[in-house]
């Protein structure tokens, strides 16, 4: 099971951390990546990362603005983000799965999302 928490409203150039904490059985060679979904839109790819090693995966878009941690002892993976813009508005969502992929459908389990407003 996946809890997203953390969104709420910041303005633009601000900055947020949103968190993904897995609960039940979990897998040191999983990977998490976050999404996220904008209104009208499709669900776009963010960031991943592999639990096992520092593998991680980033969109163009939030290169060098986001960031993706984790905390073992707590099993939660985090994503930084700086410098946040109106066009990073969206909801959300990390994911779980088997292979280190921006593939949205690659992805086994689903977090419920948190909804992450950036005003201008």
């Amino acid at each position: 099971q996946l809890q997203a928490s953390g969104g709420g409203l910041v303005q633009a150039g601000g900055s947020l951390k949103v968190s993904c904490a897995a609960s039940g059985r979990t897998s040191s060679t999983y990977a998490v990546g976050w999404f996220r979904q904008a209104p009208g839109k499709g669900r776009e790819f963010v960031a991943a990362h592999r639990w096992s090693n520092t593998n991680t995966l980033y969109a163009d878009s939030v290169k060098g603005r986001f960031t993706i941690s984790r905390d073992n002892a707590k099993n939660t993976v985090y994503l930084q983000m700086n410098s946040l813009k109106p066009e990073d508005t969206a909801v959300y969502y990390c994911a779980v799965g088997g292979i280190l992929t921006a593939t949205p459908s690659l992805y086994d389990y689903w977090g419920q999302g948190t909804l992450v407003t950036v005003s201008s």
